[in-house]
Formats: C-alpha cells, sequence, structure tokens
C-alpha cells in the first residue's frame, strides 16, 4: 500500500502546473489527497477511484479546480458531507462519479448548474432524493443512481429530458408508482435496470418498441402485474431480461413463444411470478444459455422438452409442480464447458440418471424431491463447487466417488435414509466451505480424515447415529470466516489523447457485466444453507453466510470428553454437543471461544463446575448446560450470563446459585436428567436400575436385622407376635374350609 501524501512521486506531481490528465485508479492508494492537487490548475481528468483514499471530502482542494471535466473518487474511503455546491461553478463538467458517500441533494432553488453532464455515477451515496439540478441537464448519457434510498414517484422525467440516455440503473431504491412512458418519444437505451424498487402496476404494451435497442433490461423485485407484453419480443439486441419477483402471470408457453424472436437473447430470467402450464418444447431462442424459472407454478415433466434445449449452461427450475423422473436425454447437453443445474423443489421422482454423468457441472440441486436409490458413484465433474440432494429418498452408503470433487465448496446430502460410516476418503475435500450430514442413519466413528477439511465454516453431523470419543483434532479445523470472492467495479469510461471524456457505454461490456452476474456461482449470493443456532433453523445467505460457522453434532451418540482443542476454535459462532453421551468437565479452554454466540451441552453426562472463565464470552446469547451432573456454584451473572434463566441450568440437582436456588439453602433433590435411552418421553425423573436394586436390598437387611433384634430383647412382644401368627393361620382356615364352600352353595342353589 502506497502512502499517498508522504510519497516523493506525488509531491512532484504538484508541480506539473500543465498536468491535465491524472489517472491514478487501482493503484492501491492510501491516505490524505495532497492539499496541493489542488495547485493543478490546468488539469481536466482526475481518476482517484478504487483506492483506500480517506479524509473529509468537503475539504478537498480539488474542488477548486473549476476546468476539471471529470472527477472519479469511487470506491474509496472518504468521510464527510458532499454538497453540489461544490462544484456549482464548474462550467465544464462532463463527469462525476462517486460512491460510498453521504451526498446532500437538497440546494437553493435559484442555483441553476452551467454545465450538462454525460456521466453521473453516485451508487451507495445514502441520499433519498434525485438531486434538483439533473432536472436541468438534457445531455446525460449514463446515469447510475443505485444502491442509495431514493423515494417517491419514479422519475419519469429522466428519460424525457436526455433523449441520448443510454445507460440507467435506479437499482435499490424505494421509488413507487409506474413505468410508464410517453409513446411518442424515442430512445436509444442500452440499459435498464429499475431492479429492487417498489414499482406496481402492468407493463405498458408498447414496452419492447421504445427499447427496441437496448441489450439490458431488469425490471426485477418490483411488484408488476399482469401479461408479459409481446412487444418485449420486439427488442432484437436484447441480451439480458430479468422479470424475476413479480407478480407476472400467464401461460408459460404463450409467454416463450411471444419472445420467440429473441435470436440474440442469453439470459432470461422470471422467477418468482405467476407463470403456469408446461414449457413448450420448441422456441426459436437459439442463443439461450440461462433460463430461470424457479417459484412458478410451471407443470408437466422434463421429458417433454429437456432435449430440445441443448445449449443451457444454467437452468434454474426449482420450486415448480414438475413431476416424473429426471430424463436420460438430459446428458444431451454434454457440450457444455459448465452448467448450472436447479431442479430443486419439484415433485421429480425415480433414481438419479446415469447420463447426468457426461455433463461437466459446476452447481447440481435435486434437493427436496422424491427421489430414491443410491446416490450415483458415476459423477465425474472436476469443476463442481455446489452439490445439494437435501430431503429426498436416497439410500445405501455415501460413494466414495463423491470425494473426488476437488474444488467442491458445498455438500449438502441431509435429510435423506443414508446409511453405513463416512468413508475415510472424504479428507481430499481440501476446499470444501459446507458439509451438511445430518438426519440420516450414518454410525460407526467420526474419521480423523475429517479433520484434513481445513477449510471448513460449517459442519453438521447432527440427528445420526455417531458413536466413539469426538476426534480432537476437529480443533484444526478453521471454523472461521469463509472466504469469497469479491467484484469490484469497472469503469464505465475512457479517455483520448487530448485530456477529453468519451462516454463508450460498450455493448461487449453490458454482455460481459450480464453474464458475470447472472451466470457465475458467487458463493455466499447463491447459496442458502440451513443450519440450527439457538434452537431455531435459520437460512444463511449472502455476507451472514460469509460470516458464519458451526459445529453440530447433537443427538448421536457420542461418548468421552470433550476435547480441550475445542478452545482453539476461537472464530466459530455455534456449536452445538447436546443430547449424546459425554462425560468429563467442560473444558476451561472454552473461555477462548470469543466469537461464539450458542453453546449447548445440554443432555449429556457432564460433571464437574461451569467454569467461571466463560462470563468472558461476551458475544454468547445462548447457552445450554441443561440436564448433565453438573455442580457447584454458578458463574456470576456478569455480562451475557445475566441474560440465561433457569433453564438453561435445570436437571443439574447440585448446581446453585442465581437463578437456582442459593448455595446457603438446604432443598430436596430436584429434578435430573431424563435417560438419553429414551428421550422421547422426558420423564422428570431418572432410575439407575443397578442403584436402584442395591439400595432395596440393604433397605430389606437392615429392616429384618432390626425387627429380629427387637423380638429377641423383649420377650412380650415376641410372644404377642406369636399369637397374632396364630389368629391369621386359624381366620385363614375357617375362611378356606368353611366360608367359601358356604358361599358357593348358596350361589349353586
Amino acid at each position: 500500500m502506497i502512502e499517498i501524501i508522504s510519497h516523493p512521486v506525488f509531491a512532484a506531481l504538484c508541480e506539473l502546473k500543465n498536468l491535465q490528465v491524472l489517472a491514478l485508479g487501482f493503484n492501491n492508494l492510501s491516505g490524505i489527497i495532497p492539499p496541493c492537487l489542488g495547485n493543478l490548475t490546468s488539469l481536466k481528468i482526475l481518476d482517484l477511484s478504487s483506492n483506500r483514499l480517506e479524509g473529509d471530502i468537503s475539504s478537498f482542494q480539488i474542488f477548486n479546480l473549476k476546468d476539471l471535466k471529470l472527477i472519479d473518487l469511487t470506491d474509496n474511503l472518504f468521510e464527510g458531507l458532499f454538497s453540489f455546491y461544490s462544484i456549482a461553478n464548474f462550467t465544464n463538467l462532463e463527469g462525476l462519479m462517486l460512491s460510498n458517500l453521504e451526498v446532500q441533494t437538497q440546494y437553493s432553488q435559484d442555483w441553476l448548474p452551467t454545465f450538462q453532464l454525460k456521466v453521473l455515477v453516485l451508487s451507495k451515496c445514502k441520499f433519498y432524493n434525485i438531486p434538483q439540478f439533473l432536472a436541468y441537464q438534457t445531455k446525460v448519457r449514463v446515469i447510475d443512481l443505485s444502491h442509495n434510498n431514493l423515494n417517491g414517484i419514479f422519475p419519469n422525467w429522466l428519460f424525457e429530458n436526455n433523449t441520448k440516455l443510454e445507460f440507467l440503473s435506479l437499482r435499490n431504491n424505494s421509488l413507487t408508482g409506474q413505468f410508464h412512458l410517453s409513446s411518442n418519444s424515442s430512445y436509444v437505451m442500452r440499459s435498464i435496470d429499475i431492479s429492487d424498487n417498489h414499482l406496481h402496476g402492468e407493463l405498458q404494451p408498447n414496452l419492447g418498441d421504445l427499447f427496441s435497442k437496448a441489450r439490458e433490461l431488469n425490471l426485477s423485485s418490483n411488484a408488476f402485474e399482469g401479461h408479459i407484453p409481446f412487444s418485449i419480443g420486439h427488442m432484437p439486441e436484447l441480451h439480458y431480461l430479468d422479470l424475476s419477483n413479480n407478480m407476472l402471470s400467464g401461460e408459460i408457453a404463450t409467454t416463450l413463444v411471444g419472445l420467440a424472436n429473441f435470436s440474440n437473447l442469453v439470459i432470461l430470467a422470471a422467477s418468482n411470478n405467476k407463470l403456469y402450464g408446461q414449457i413448450p418444447n420448441s422456441i426459436n431462442m437459439t442463443s439461450l444459455m440461462s433460463l430461470q424459472l424457479s417459484g412458478n407454478r410451471i407443470t408437466g415433466n422434463l421429458s417433454s422438452w429437456i432435449s430440445y434445449y441443448p445449449s443451457f449452461s444454467n437452468l434454474d427450475i426449482s420450486d415448480n409442480h414438475i413431476t416424473g423422473g429426471i430424463p436420460p436425454s438430459i446428458g444431451n447437453q454434454s457440450n457444455i464447458s459448465q452448467m448450472e443445474l436447479n431442479m430443486a423443489g419439484n415433485e421429480l421422482e425415480g433414481r438419479i440418471p446415469s447420463e447426468l454423468a457426461r455433463l461437466n457441472l459446476l452447481y447440481l440441486d435435486l434437493s427436496h424431491n422424491f427421489l430414491s436409490g443410491p446416490i450415483p458413484s458415476f459423477f465425474n465433474s472436476p469443476s463442481l463447487q455446489h452439490f445439494n440432494l437435501e430431503g429426498n429418498r436416497l439410500t445405501g452408503s455415501i460413494p466414495e466417488s463423491l470425494f473426488n470433487f476437488s474444488k467442491l465448496l458445498t455438500l449438502n446430502i441431509r435429510d435423506n435414509l443414508l446409511s453405513s460410516h463416512i468413508p475415510s476418503s472424504i479428507g481430499a475435500l481440501s476446499n470444501l466451505r459446507v458439509l451438511l450430514l445430518s438426519r440420516n442413519s450414518l454410525g460407526g466413528l467420526i474419521p480423523d480424515q475429517m479433520c484434513q477439511l481445513n477449510e471448513l465454516g460449517i459442519l453438521d453431523l447432527s440427528d445420526n447415529l455417531f458413536s466413539g470419543p469426538i476426534p480432537r483434532c476437529f480443533g484444526n479445523i478453521s471454523f472461521g470466516k469463509l472466504t469469497l470472492s469479491e467484484f469490484g467495479y469497472q469503469s464505465l469510461l475512457r479517455y483520448d489523447d487530448n485530456g477529453f471524456i468519451i462516454v463508450e457505454i460498450r455493448a461487449n461490456l453490458l454482455y460481459s457485466f450480464s453474464l458475470f452476474f447472472s451466470l457465475n456461482i458467487e458463493y455466499g449470493k447463491r447459496e442458502k444453507i440451513g443450519f440450527v443456532t439457538k434452537t431455531r433453523p435459520s437460512i444463511y445467505e449472502g455476507r451472514i453466510l460469509e460470516m458464519m460457522s458451526g459445529l453440530d453434532l447433537s443427538c448421536n451418540k457420542l461418548t468421552g470428553e470433550i476435547p480441550a482443542e475445542f478452545g482453539t476454535l476461537s472464530s466459530i459462532h455455534a456449536l452445538n454437543l447436546s443430547h449424546n453421551q459425554l462425560r468429563g468437565f467442560i473444558p476451561t479452554t472454552f473461555a477462548n471461544l470469543r466469537q461464539i454466540e450458542s453453546l449447548d451441552l445440554s443432555h449429556n453426562k457432564l460433571s464437574g463446575e461451569i467454569p467461571s472463565k466463560l462470563i468472558g464470552l461476551t458475544f454468547l446469547s445462548y447457552f445450554n448446560v441443561a440436564y448433565n451432573n453438573l455442580s457447584g456454584r454458578l458463574p456470576n451473572m456478569d455480562w451475557q450470563f445475566q441474560t440465561f434463566d433457569s433453564k438453561s441450568y435445570e436437571g443439574n440437582p447440585f448446581l446453585c446459585g442465581h437463578p437456582l436456588r442459593s448455595c446457603n439453602v438446604i432443598h430436596d433433590i430436584p429434578q435430573v436428567a431424563p435417560s438419553n435411552t429414551d428421550m422421547s418421553e422426558e420423564k422428570w425423573y431418572h432410575i439407575d436400575p443397578l442403584s436402584f436394586t442395591a439400595s432395596f436390598m440393604g433397605s430389606y437387611l437392615v429392616f429384618l436385622v432390626a425387627f429380629a433384634l427387637v423380638l429377641y430383647i423383649n420377650p412380650g412382644w415376641r410372644r404377642m407376635l406369636f399369637m397374632f401368627i396364630e389368629n391369621l393361620i386359624d381366620e385363614c382356615y375357617f375362611l378356606v374350609f368353611y366360608t367359601v364352600p358356604k358361599l358357593f352353595a348358596t350361589l349353586y342353589k
């Protein structure tokens, strides 16, 4: 990293009085912008984007350079409030690019700009209103106001005022109203992204005619309803169409046939709408690589159409009502270099066909169907990164062929009927980040080879039949923050030799944006991982998944002690060892779990005291050691421990201190742990057969000895006992030989 203000090169730059272009973007610069840059009065182009520059933007001397044509300060660490007053006297400004700043958009009505912008980028600038001066701009070609808090009615006037507008992004704001433009206007738009707002109503019928030159149209995540206009089929240059997450309706076959002229369409996304019916077996979208129709009401079976779409590299038809089996013809797409296939949440049945082995899969999700039989052992996809078969009826053992995927990041085969054990070859998955095997019938020992999965962030082996000790080497697994790919900003501008700005909305650039963000697997963005923490199942995705880490070994038959090595898992957020047969003490090394939020050790046979150093776990919000054999005084009710009630400690009769009984008062022994052999009955008592038998026999012998001793010492009591026994014998004799025969004779008559 280069400290800009102290570097001699930048001191020399300040002496170049005739310098017109200063482009230092993407150079890992840090520190404060040197004030002397404000002396470069001939400067026309200033690009300091994508560095780590700091300081209060309102005090920058560069805003004294009134002849600037381009200011690009995107992706830095500036602070303070930027006001458009600072550029009020600029006369030649054509490009202003800022991001991650707080921008003041309101100003006096009597201020009118003397410049005409061509490019305005104010992404992630925390403002609520569209800048007022835009109402006086008529030559803008690029507007990016995405990821702000814009509210109010959608600004249709931006299109009317700027007839040369080519690129518009208002993504991720809070704009309302309808998206209706004048039918008398002609637009040269190449890219429109108004996704993630609150727009509603029907799409105007001539929408495709208005934007006939567009290559990218993103209307997703709004509240649009009605049918998809057939005029969208009149956009011959369209490469990317995203209508997902709306309330659009209609028959899917009619919709796709209406878009049949899309010979250049590469990506079609219409997920999470109200489209219904069967996918047609023939459409004229010869370039289509990505079809995303998840979350609709599509019916039928795959065999009627899948073989007619041989060029897919991305197919997402999850969460529909598709029935039948997976046809062997799916293997016809073997010519695709890398393929993503998502058929989760349907009603598919039968076995997984061997023809899937022909596909070079990057992503495969067949979860939550009715698939049966064993997991195929024929998979040979060296590029596979995400593999999900959760929630089916798969049987047999885990095939060792699964562990040949060296690039695998997530493996989810939980909630099936799998048995046997975990193969020792699992250690070959050196890049694995998430492993979910819970809710099966897997048993045996947990293999030590799992400790070779150094990159694991989430491991769930709960609800199985694993036995034996917990491998101590688990302490060597990271269980920390996952390293995910980051994608930076790419400039839409270039400069000519004379230092003048040229706006270049390149078709191939927009095309690459679309493919980059829609086709590539972005781990943590597309993947949704379910994991139980704090007794609640939660779904983790995006940045939350990126930061999540946890280990769940609950509901097995694990024995032995909790390894002290677990104390090295300093980045773990959730640890669940409950409902096992673990013995010994709670390791004092748990005090090193500084990031832990959920710790469940309940329903075991742990003994000893709760380590007092655990009160230093300041992020701990769920703590449960109920139903063990713990004893002694509870830790002081400081920090997080003051939020835990008696339910966290119940079933430990020898624990005392708030919120349990006082350590100075003796009470009757309360309930103890329920038996691990029958957890379903949840009894409040527990009987040890050996202890009960010994106690009963001892008490019985003591009573007999004491009774005989009393009779031996007192002759009067001895005579009374013999008389009582003699009378009891006489009564029994009379009952048997007189009363009973008389009773039968009476009943016979």
